[in-house]
C-alpha cells in the first residue's frame, strides 16, 4: 500500500513538473532555419534579391511550406497568395490566436526583415510540439505576400485590396494580379478570402526594428505602441523662368527661394511639437531645371507620421500657413495638393502590450515602449482583431540593406517572447 501510495506521489510529481515545463525556442535550429532562407536569392553583393513574385521568392515560399508541414501544421495557400498554417486547438470553438509576416524582400536587401517573424512563428509551433503542448486556441500562422510592394496579402486577407490595387507592377516587373497567380492565388476570387472582425481572437508579428532606438540603448525587447499614420502632400511654388544671366537679382520672381526657407521651416515647425512624430522633405525638383534658367515653378513633397491624425493634421495647418507667408513674401504663389493617404494609424492593443511587456521581463529582458514608424502587415491585420508587435533589436538601426543584422541571440529572445504571449493570451481570451 505504502508503495503504491509512493509510487502515486512520484507520477503526481513527474506530471505535475511536466505541465510546468516551459516551452523554450530552439535557438540553433532557428539560426539554420533563418540561414538557409537566405539563399534564396542571394546576390553577389551579399543582398537578397527575393521581391515577391521572383523565382527566389517562388523556391523560397516552397521551403517555408516544408517547415510548416513539417511542423504538423495544415498548410494550404488562399486566393491573395497567403500561406497559411493551421494548428488544432482543445477547443475549435474558440476563434484562432494568428501570427507571422513576410519572407519577400526589398531588391538588394538583407535577411531579417520579414524572415525573422516568420520563421520565428513556425519555431513557436516547433517548440510548442517539443513540449507536446497543446493550446485551447487553434493556432494560424501566416506568411503575407507582397508586404514589401504594398501589404498586399494583409490588405486582401481585411477586404481592401482594390481591383485597381491588382494591376499595380510591382518590383518584379509584372502586375500584383499576375504576381499572385505566379503564387498559386486567383486573383479573380481574391474578396474570397476576406476576414472579419472577430475572426482572429488577436494576431501578434514579431519584427527586426528597422530603427536605432533599442539598439542604441542595448535594450531587449521593443513593445510597439501602434503603427504610424503617414500623409503626403505635394507643395508648389509658381514664380516666373527668365534667363539667369540677364535678370537682375532685385527683379526675380525665383520659386527656388522661399521654397529652399520652407524646407527648413518643415523641420523647425515639425520639432516645436512634443512627441516622436517626424516631418520629411525627401523630393524637390525645379522646374525647366536648367543650369542658367531662374525656375518657374518648384515642386516638393512633405510626408508627416505619426501615430495621431490629429497630430498630423494640426501640424500641416502650421505647414500651409507657412508656406503661404513664404509665397506672398516672395511675390508668388504656392498651391497644395494632398496627394495620397497613404496609411491609417494602427494601435496596438493594450492588452497585449501588458502582456509582451510583462512575458519580457519574466524572462529577465528589457523593454521600450514606442511607435513603429514603418508600415507592416499588421497595421492591417488591427483592423480585424486586436493587434499586437514585438520589436527586436537591429544592428546600427539599418534595415533594407545587405548590412541588415540582428544576433541570434536576439532573435531568441524575440521568439521566446512571442511564444509566452502566445500562451498567455490563450489563458486570458475566451
Amino acid at each position: 500500500m505504502k508503495n503504491s501510495y509512493l509510487l502515486f506521489l512520484i507520477s503526481a510529481f513527474l506530471i505535475s513538473s511536466l505541465s510546468n515545463t516551459k516551452a523554450q525556442v530552439n535557438q540553433e535550429r532557428l539560426s539554420q532555419t533563418l540561414q538557409k532562407l537566405s539563399t534564396y536569392g542571394k546576390n553577389e553583393a551579399g543582398g537578397s534579391d527575393r521581391v515577391a513574385y521572383s523565382k527566389h521568392d517562388v523556391e523560397a515560399r516552397k521551403y517555408v511550406i516544408s517547415l510548416m508541414e513539417n511542423a504538423g501544421l495544415e498548410v494550404s495557400v488562399d486566393f491573395a497568395g497567403n500561406i497559411i498554417g493551421k494548428r488544432s486547438g482543445k477547443n475549435p470553438m474558440m476563434k484562432p490566436i494568428a501570427f507571422g509576416s513576410h519572407i519577400d524582400e526589398v531588391p538588394n536587401g538583407g535577411d531579417y526583415d520579414g524572415p525573422v517573424g516568420s520563421l520565428g512563428a513556425i519555431e513557436v509551433i516547433q517548440a510548442l510540439n517539443d513540449q507536446n503542448i497543446v493550446t485551447d486556441h487553434p493556432l494560424e500562422v501566416i506568411i503575407f505576400t507582397n508586404e514589401e510592394g504594398g501589404v498586399v496579402g494583409s490588405r486582401a486577407l481585411v477586404g481592401a485590396l482594390s481591383k485597381e490595387a491588382l494591376q499595380v507592377v510591382s518590383n518584379a516587373g509584372i502586375s500584383h494580379y499576375e504576381g499572385i497567380k505566379v503564387l498559386g492565388g486567383n486573383p479573380d476570387r481574391i474578396q474570397e478570402v476576406k476576414r472579419n472582425p472577430g475572426d482572429l481572437a488577436a494576431f501578434l508579428e514579431l519584427h527586426i526594428e528597422q530603427g536605432g532606438n533599442l539598439n542604441r540603448q542595448k535594450l531587449d525587447i521593443g513593445v510597439v505602441e501602434g503603427i504610424v499614420a503617414i500623409e503626403w502632400w505635394e507643395f508648389t511654388f509658381k514664380g516666373f523662368a527668365n534667363h539667369a544671366g540677364t535678370t537682375p537679382m532685385n527683379m526675380r520672381k525665383d520659386p527656388m527661394l522661399p521654397a529652399s526657407r520652407f524646407v527648413l521651416a518643415v523641420n523647425e515647425i515639425v520639432n516645436s511639437h512634443e512627441g516622436r512624430q517626424v516631418g520629411t522633405v525627401g523630393k524637390i525638383q525645379a522646374f525647366p531645371g536648367a543650369g542658367n534658367v531662374i525656375p518657374g515653378e518648384v515642386k516638393l513633397n512633405v510626408e508627416l507620421r505619426d501615430l495621431s491624425s490629429e497630430k498630423i493634421w494640426k501640424i500641416y495647418g502650421e505647414l500651409e500657413a507657412k508656406a503661404k507667408q513664404l509665397a506672398e513674401e516672395a511675390g508668388i504663389e504656392v498651391s497644395i495638393t494632398h496627394t495620397e493617404v497613404a496609411s491609417k494609424p494602427a494601435l496596438a492593443d493594450e492588452n497585449i502590450r501588458k502582456i509582451i511587456k510583462t512575458e519580457a521581463e519574466k524572462l529577465g529582458l528589457t523593454t521600450l515602449s514606442f511607435p513603429s514608424g514603418a508600415g507592416h502587415d499588421a497595421q492591417e491585420m488591427a483592423r480585424i482583431a486586436p493587434m499586437g508587435m514585438i520589436f527586436i533589436p537591429s544592428k546600427d538601426g539599418i534595415s533594407h540593406s545587405p548590412q541588415e543584422y540582428s544576433s541570434p541571440e536576439d532573435i531568441a529572445n524575440g521568439v521566446q517572447v512571442l511564444l509566452q504571449t502566445i500562451l498567455q493570451l490563450d489563458k486570458q481570451l475566451k
